[in-house]
């Protein structure tokens, strides 16, 4: 028997090289060339082509369009990080670490869309006794959800077929495999092909089909890159396993706003949204402590209020530590030299940490004069005023920067009782917000004063 063919394909780009190599050629990343049995094109067997069933040539102005109808998942938080909800044909994948409720959210979303049309749920992971003890102590109906416990790529397609699901949820699309390929349930090619496959039939019967997605031990997605830009959403469970608190983003949505956030709190009765997620952001002291700070950032069109917390010690070695929690550790280093140059006060001899509470995630730069108000209140063991609220952009010049949405921000800090704000003057509101004391600055030394005042 000859022996089967083989290449080597990248697990980022998909790129294909006839022979291994430690750096992908085709994007330059390191280690990810895998092996792959290469497969012979088949006689009669359609290629994936979902967008390709439009036709001739039209101008742009002339092709009509309509707002996409939602359907709501049941969940207010899952709805907005969708944008609205579930667009018919779209394909959704869901990633996150093992245990941290992807399938206990798509079980009680199911169960309520189930309630308005079918809907079908194939686990490949568990078996359907697994699946029905879930729904039972989670409570949900399960009345209308149609369960399959397959992970044949043909089969499930034949199931969906026969059933023609509103609705459909494949659990997990890496236990899935096509009998086209030779490969193993996991492999790269086995992942873009039965990926693949099942795009195109949600796009052209309409069914909405969620995914869900293993994920790396570094936290990214497990399987080709080519994974996340066929599918039309990319959702990403965030949070530590050992708290009560999940949270959702969306990294890419053809259907809506990325960035967004849903907050949800894990109960006895499954994943519950959070009406007000800023409360989970901010501690409760009794009095004021040094080195906490209280920034509104922007998740998608919600502002959030998170508390930022510095701890700054003497340090005890040659090499002082720098560590963050929650926010880039090398904005922390540029951050610091910027206060010693342009504030001067400097922290060389000094261990710094910083931690955003609550688990969350910050990655806009307007977290940095809140950070570096943290730093000083620590340092000086003097805690900042009370119903305080700080955020904008440092620049490397000291200059502090405007950041986006500075209404909606103070708006939200005014709601939830704060009454005073240090912002960029830039962002300073044309008309004053009841409550709120606005204090605009230009420059890094001009915050300090202000909090010496």
């Amino acid at each position: 028997m000859a022996k089967a063919k083989t290449v080597y394909t990248c697990a980022d780009c998909g790129g294909v090289n006839p022979k291994w190599q430690g750096q992908c050629p085709h994007c330059g990343a390191w280690n990810t060339l895998g092996e792959t049995v290469l497969e012979p094109a088949r006689p009669g067997v359609a290629r994936f082509n979902a967008l390709a069933a439009g036709g001739g040539v039209q101008n742009l102005s002339e092709v009509e369009t309509r707002e996409a109808p939602r359907t709501s998942t049941g969940s207010e938080e899952l709805d907005r990080v969708l944008g609205g909800g579930l667009v018919a044909g779209a394909v959704v994948l869901i990633g996150g670490d093992p245990g941290i409720g992807k399938s206990t959210l798509l079980l009680q979303a199911i169960a309520h869309l189930g309630r308005n049309g079918p809907v079908l749920y194939v686990s490949g992971e568990e078996s359907a006794q697994q699946i029905a003890l879930r729904a039972r102590r989670l409570a949900v109906e399960a009345e209308p959800v149609r369960l399959l416990a397959e992970i044949q790529l043909e089969t499930i397609l034949a199931g969906l077929a026969s059933e023609k699901p509103a609705v459909a949820v494949i659990d997990s699309i890496q236990t899935v495999y096509t009998d086209q390929l030779q490969s193993a349930p996991g492999s790269v090619a086995q992942v873009r092909e039965c990926a693949a496959q099942l795009t195109r039939y949600a796009k052209t019967s309409g069914t909405t089909i969620l995914l869900v997605g293993h994920v790396t031990k570094e936290g990214a997605l497990a399987g080709p890159r080519v994974l996340e830009h066929i599918v039309d959403a990319v959702l990403y469970f965030e949070g530590d396993t050992h708290s009560s608190f999940r949270l959702i983003r969306a990294q890419k949505n053809r259907f809506g706003a990325v960035n967004e956030l849903g907050v949800f709190a894990m109960t006895d009765r499954g994943l519950r949204g959070v009406a007000n997620p800023s409360a989970l952001f901010l501690s409760r002291h009794a009095e004021p402590v040094a080195g906490s700070c209280v920034l509104v950032t922007q998740e998608g069109t919600r502002p959030l209020l998170v508390e930022i917390q510095a701890l700054v010690d003497e340090a005890h070695a040659p090499n002082p530590k720098r560590l963050a929690v929650g926010l880039e550790q090398n904005r922390l280093s540029l951050l610091l030299a910027v206060l010693h140059r342009h504030a001067g006060v400097a922290c060389f001899d000094q261990d710094v940490f910083l931690n955003a509470v609550g688990g969350v995630r910050i990655a806009e730069p307007a977290a940095d004069l809140a950070v570096l108000l943290a730093i000083y209140s620590s340092l000086r063991n003097k805690p900042l005023p009370e119903k305080l609220v700080v955020f904008g952009e440092v620049g490397l010049s000291g200059e502090v920067r405007p950041v986006q949405r500075g209404q909606e921000r103070l708006k939200e800090a005014a709601k939830l009782g704060f009454e005073r704000a240090i912002i960029p003057r830039a962002n300073a509101p044309k008309t004053p917000i009841a409550g709120m004391a606005v204090t605009a600055i230009e420059r890094l030394d001009q915050a300090i004063a202000a909090l010496r005042e």
